[in-house]
Formats: structure tokens, C-alpha cells, sequence
């Protein structure tokens, strides 16, 4: 099979395309043939080596595709299942051997391109707006970067534990963006100190 493989820490030119082995699942694990991998600035880190691991190593920490076999002592999931997971290394491939607990079922109606793109922008969000603050009713949520996709989710999230939520933008396109997103005020900081219309808007 085919993966993108590191060998050395460095810009984009170190990403090789190269043929290895094809991984088979142990207990608790399935094969999953991977239809679309997540890009994250982690993966950026990890080949820069600012994030160092034992080199060489295949890249991209989510992905989605379909399962296509199973370990043994594996349950709630089946081949043929579309699935999405995070956190786990090796994404850049065709396939990838991944523990069940981390896998996630993709629900009718959603592509795998989406499933592959939420999972770890999707935590990141949530693990913000509930372990490092529990946002809830009354409080004021500052988003910065609104219109990215950590940032998007973030608006949703914390409008959904009832704060309001003002974004930071950079352009008027990415102004609509947030606003799309549910954001009650947006600032384009190119044109004004976001400091002190945060102020402004939340009257001090």
C-alpha cells in the first residue's frame, strides 16, 4: 500500500510517498481504508519536529473511511461501516490499523470529507468551551479567528451553552462567516483594536 512517510524533520519536501507493508489489525483493533485524512497545524508541528516522535513515521492524526476487517475481541463495529477517527498517528495512508474506542460512526447523510475534517477541530472546540471554561448563560465568549474551523465550531458550541459570542475577524467576507455561524458581534481587527471594541460592545 501507499502512505506519505517522514524521514527526516523539515518543510514539505521531506513528505515522501512511499510503498510499505499493509498493516493488519490485532485484538481490539480494525482496518480501515482511509477515503479522506485531516490536515491539521499538529501534522505541520509533528514534520517540523517542533512535536518530535521516532522518525520515520506516517503522518495525519484523523481520518474517515470504511472498515474492511476486524481484530479479534471487537464489538460495535462491522465491515463495511463508515467511520471517522482523531487522535490517533498514521492518517496519511490508504489504510490504517486504529483502535475501536476510537473510532465514530459517520451518520447517513454526512461525507466522508466532513468526517475526516471535525473530529479534532470538533474536541478542540468542545474541550474550550467546557473543560477550560464551562461557558453557560450570561457569560461572553471572545472567539478569535471566528471564520476558521476550530473557530466556527467554537461560536456554535458556546452559543449553544447560551453565551454570547463575540468573533474576531480579519476580512468583511470573514465577517459573514462568523456571523453565519451564529456570532452576535463580529470584529474585523484589520479596521479597529479589537481590545477596546470588545469593550465598547460589552459596555466595560
Amino acid at each position: 500500500m501507499k502512505a506519505i512517510r517522514i524521514n527526516n524533520y523539515g518543510g514539505p519536501e521531506v513528505l515522501s510517498l512511499e510503498d510499505v507493508h499493509q498493516p493488519q489489525p490485532d485484538a481490539g483493533e480494525v482496518l480501515v481504508r482511509i477515503e479522506a485524512a485531516g490536515v491539521n497545524f499538529v501534522d505541520v508541528y509533528q514534520r517540523q519536529g517542533i512535536y518530535a516522535g521516532e522518525l520515520p513515521f506516517t503522518p495525519g492524526l484523523e481520518a474517515a473511511g470504511v472498515v474492511i476487517a476486524l481484530g479479534d475481541d471487537v464489538s460495535g463495529v462491522c465491515v463495511g461501516d463508515r467511520v471517522a477517527y482523531g487522535t490517533h498517528l498514521g492518517s496519511y495512508a490508504q489504510l490504517a490499523v486504529v483502535p475501536s474506542g476510537k473510532l465514530v460512526p459517520i451518520p447517513d447523510g454526512m461525507g466522508i470529507d466532513m468526517g475526516a475534517a471535525v473530529l479534532v477541530q470538533g474536541m478542540t472546540a468542545h474541550y474550550l468551551c467546557h473543560s477550560t471554561y464551562s461557558l453557560d448563560v450570561g457569560d461572553t465568549a471572545l472567539v478569535h479567528a471566528a471564520a476558521g474551523g476550530v473557530g466556527q465550531l467554537l461560536v456554535q458550541i458556546a452559543k449553544r451553552c447560551g453565551a454570547r459570542v463575540i468573533g474576531t475577524v480579519s476580512t468583511s467576507e470573514k465577517a459573514r462567516i462568523a456571523e453565519s455561524a451564529g456570532a452576535d458581534d463580529v470584529i474585523i481587527y484589520t479596521d479597529t483594536d479589537f481590545e477596546l471594541e470588545t469593550h465598547r460592545i460589552t459596555a466595560g
